[in-house]
């Protein structure tokens, strides 16, 4: 695989076109349900500009990029023997989106409970549902609404903690 710019650019539109929001908006309705809370869906119009920020940092479209067109890819024959492949490269796909700790690990948890909903058809390839997954929980993650993040960490300390 050669990852250039014209393949970012590629991968890019690719992701921003796939009909994500409404899994997000499944997805947060199930969290929220199951912690006690409410937390608002997700447009396509949001979904498409938290994919816009993503791919605007370089460094980090380039690594969502590489591992999108793998999990567009990637088949195995029978599909179960390659479910640790197409599950660590989905979770990995999420921790990227997300952006750092303590978002990539929140991003991974929330890649395995999107993937049990989503479910490709016989046509398509392997790695294309834990694709839809990974975008589905990256993204999420990176959206604002959950109430933990609405406020200041009490655990914050040092001179401009509150």
């Amino acid at each position: 695989m050669n990852v250039t710019p014209e393949r970012v650019r590629e991968e890019y539109e690719f992701v921003r076109d796939r009909p994500i929001a409404p899994l997000i908006t499944e997805v947060r309705a199930e969290l929220g349900e199951l912690f006690g809370t409410d937390v608002a869906g997700v447009s396509t119009e949001r979904y498409r500009q938290e994919v816009d920020a993503v791919f605007a940092d370089g460094d980090r479209a380039v690594n969502v990029a590489a591992l999108v067109a793998i999990l567009r890819e990637l088949d195995v024959e029978g599909d179960y023997p390659g479910f640790v492949v197409d599950e660590q490269l989905g979770r990995k796909l999420a921790a990227t989106i997300a952006g750092g700790e303590p978002l990539t690990t929140l991003a991974e948890a929330t890649f395995h409970y999107a993937d049990v909903h989503v479910h490709g058809d016989e046509s398509e390839g392997a790695g294309l549902d834990d694709l839809d997954a990974a975008l589905a929980a990256g993204v999420q993650t990176r959206l604002p609404g959950w109430e933990w993040q609405e406020s200041a960490s009490p655990f914050a300390v040092g001179p401009d903690a509150e």
